[in-house]
């Protein structure tokens, strides 16, 4: 990183946190009236990888 001293370093990671920041109040906006319990998204996020694999695979497969 001394090669890029030039770099302000501070202000990358400030944008680096008001964009997380955004990121999460977005979230938090998204989920605040949900009824999902944790289990229940973990379920859903374990659908929803598994269908993201599959798809991928079937891509995969054609190209060769």
């Amino acid at each position: 990183m001394d090669s890029l001293s030039i770099i302000n370093w501070s202000a990358v990671a400030r944008e680096a946190f008001s964009e997380k920041i955004t990121k999460l109040k977005l979230l938090e906006s998204l989920t605040k009236d949900s009824r999902l319990t944790d289990k229940d998204i973990e379920e859903l996020g374990k659908k929803i990888k598994a269908g993201i694999a599959e798809a991928h695979n079937k891509y995969k497969n054609k190209k060769v």
